[in-house]
């Protein structure tokens, strides 16, 4: 492995991971510390936090993902920052990777990766997963979250981007229900962001979105060759554009009254 000077700070956001977060925390325990902000778990996630000798956890209120990660991003101490989801797995080939990129006094101020979906634990090939990536290193003095999105965060970057070799491993589906119901979440926190981004309801797209977002996974990105995962990770994306759109009615029909949007909200709006 090479010699690793550059420090690392890897940063974690939370809320009832105990099923992913151990595994997490193994996968990034070469960082030279790991911060994590949990919205008051209620399934012992904190506590095992807590009680993990080289994890500093801090507990915030949720607002949104961009809010959060923000909040987050300012508690690291090191320039360079390893942000990954408790759902995610940092491989040793990734994890030599990360060292040796830091350490080579690198072009770029920030890193895609590619991400291999798990469906349980089995690799899921296509529905759209194929391409996809995400910013997961940067360096903290060259970024911002954009404030416009608050769910799929996004990075305002000052300077040039690069993309890793190797993969994280992305296990995001445990199982029907638990993936439904973070799918819909992001849909919900999808029509907050179009009321915040002055979008209007319609009554064509709630109903052809969801059709073209099921047929894009399943047919145009391959889905169909994935079997019943593609078939039912199709379906659930669809619902998730469907919960979009009916949030987004709610929201300007209740417009006056300014619903707060709180975890409540979240998932059963």
């Amino acid at each position: 492995m090479p010699y690793k000077k550059e420090k690392i700070s890897a940063l974690i956001i939370t809320y009832n991971e105990i099923d992913n977060i151990s595994r997490c925390i193994n996968g990034i325990s070469f960082a030279d510390e790991i911060i994590v902000v949990d919205s008051f778990s209620t399934d012992g996630t904190f506590e095992y936090l807590k009680n993990h000798s080289k994890v500093k956890v801090i507990q915030h209120p949720f607002e949104n993902y961009t809010a959060q990660k923000s909040l987050t991003l300012k508690q690291a101490n090191n320039d360079w920052v390893l942000f990954i989801d408790a759902d995610e797995v940092v491989t040793t080939p990734l994890k030599e990777e990360i060292i040796t990129v830091v350490n080579s006094s690198p072009i770029h101020s920030a890193y895609w990766f590619r991400r291999t979906f798990m469906f349980k634990n089995r690799k899921v090939n296509f529905s759209g997963c194929q391409t996809d990536k995400n910013y997961r290193l940067f360096r903290k003095s060259r970024v911002a979250f954009n404030t416009n999105k608050i769910v799929h965060e996004t990075l305002n970057i000052n300077g040039s981007s690069g993309i890793l070799n190797h993969k994280l491993i992305h296990y995001s589906y445990k199982n029907y229900e638990n993936f439904k119901n973070k799918i819909l979440k992001y849909g919900r926190l999808k029509a907050v962001e179009s009321i915040n981004n002055q979008k209007s309801f319609s009554y064509i797209l709630l109903f052809l979105k969801p059709i073209w977002k099921f047929f894009n996974n399943y047919i145009l990105r391959l889905g169909i060759l994935d079997g019943k995962k593609g078939l039912i990770l199709s379906y659930i994306h669809a619902l998730g554009v469907k919960e979009h759109y009916k949030t987004l009615h709610y929201l300007e029909l209740n417009a006056k009254n300014k619903p707060v949007i709180t975890e409540t909200f979240l998932k059963s709006a």
